[in-house]
C-alpha cells in the first residue's frame, strides 16, 4: 500500500497509510447498495400510484416530491462525511477516512467542494451528452458508450495514478483518503491521564478529531522536548482556530496540555 508523509504546519513529519483505489472501490460499491436498498424500500412500501391521483396529475408537485424522495440518495455522501468525521457507512466499514493534506479534519467547505465535483469525476458522462445531443450525434451509440465509460471511469483512473490517490474532488478540495490500518494504536496514541476528579475548561475541543488530536499530541511533545517555542505558538493558534475556543490560559504549553486532557475527559465519557 502506499504510504504518505505529510509535514504539518507545526514542522511535525506524520506517516498515513492511502486507501487504495480497490478499497474505496470497495466503499463506493457498499455506499451504492445502500442507496439502492433506501430506493426499493421507497417504492416497495409507499403507493406512489395513489399518491399521484391524488394530487390529481400535478406535475409540478409530482415532481417536488419525487425530488425530496432522491434528496438524500444525492446529498448522501455529502452529509454523511460531514456528520461522521470523514466517513459514509461504506468507507467506516472499510476504516477508509478523508483528512486535508495537513492531516486535520477537512472544513465543511472542503466537503462540499470533494462532494460537487463528484459530477466530473463519476459523472462527466452527463455533460459530455449533453454536448454530443447539441452536435446531433446521438445515433452514434459506440461513441456515446464509449464517454459513459469514460465519464465513469476519470475518478478510478485519477485515484490510481496520482501521488497522492486523489480523484479530482480531492485534489481541488486539498483532501486524501487514508487507511486507518492500526485503529486500535491509532487511538491509543492520544490517551492522556487524567485524574476521576478533573474538571474540564474548554467543551469546545469535541470539534477536534482522534487524528487532530494525535497530530496535536505529537507536536506537543516534540515542541515541548527541544523548547520550540515558535512551533508551540502555531499549535496554539492552528486549535484556537479550529476549535473556537476562548482561552484562559497565558501559557502555551498549559493550554495545549489543557486542551489534550479534555478532549481525554470528553471522548472517554460519551
Amino acid at each position: 500500500m502506499k504510504t504518505l508523509q505529510i509535514k504539518t504546519a507545526q514542522n511535525v513529519n506524520i506517516k498515513f497509510t492511502l486507501a487504495s483505489v480497490f478499497q474505496r472501490l470497495s466503499a463506493f460499491l457498499i455506499d451504492n447498495i445502500i442507496k439502492f436498498a433506501y430506493l426499493y424500500f421507497i417504492f416497495e412500501f409507499f403507493n406512489f400510484s395513489s399518491l399521484e391521483n391524488a394530487l390529481n396529475g400535478d406535475s409540478w408537485d409530482i415532481k417536488a416530491i419525487e425530488a425530496l424522495v432522491l434528496m438524500p440518495i444525492t446529498f448522501y455522501s455529502l452529509y454523511s462525511e460531514i456528520l461522521l468525521n470523514g466517513q459514509t457507512l461504506g468507507k467506516k466499514l472499510l476504516n477508509l477516512k478523508v483528512i486535508n493534506v495537513d492531516g486535520f479534519k477537512p472544513s465543511t467547505t472542503d466537503f462540499i467542494i470533494r462532494w460537487f465535483l463528484r459530477i466530473i469525476d463519476f459523472n462527466l458522462f452527463s455533460l459530455l451528452l449533453v454536448y454530443i445531443a447539441s452536435l446531433g450525434l446521438s445515433d452514434e451509440y459506440i461513441l456515446l458508450v464509449l464517454l459513459f465509460l469514460f465519464g465513469k471511469l476519470i475518478g478510478f483512473f485519477l485515484i490510481l495514478f496520482t501521488n497522492k490517490g486523489q480523484r479530482f474532488g480531492d485534489i481541488i478540495a486539498n483532501t486524501i483518503v487514508i487507511y486507518l490500518k492500526d485503529e486500535v494504536k491509532f487511538s491509543e496514541t492520544i490517551l492522556e491521564e487524567i485524574k476521576d476528579s478533573y474538571k474540564p475548561t474548554y467543551p469546545s475541543v469535541v470539534k477536534l478529531s482522534d487524528n487532530d488530536a494525535r497530530i496535536i499530541k505529537e507536536t506537543f511533545n516534540n515542541a515541548a522536548k527541544f523548547n520550540d517555542y515558535n512551533t508551540l505558538i502555531k499549535l496554539r493558534s492552528k486549535i484556537l482556530e479550529v476549535t473556537e475556543i476562548k482561552s484562559v490560559h497565558k501559557s502555551d504549553k498549559e493550554f495545549i496540555d489543557t486542551v489534550l486532557k479534555d478532549y481525554n475527559y470528553y471522548t472517554q465519557s460519551m
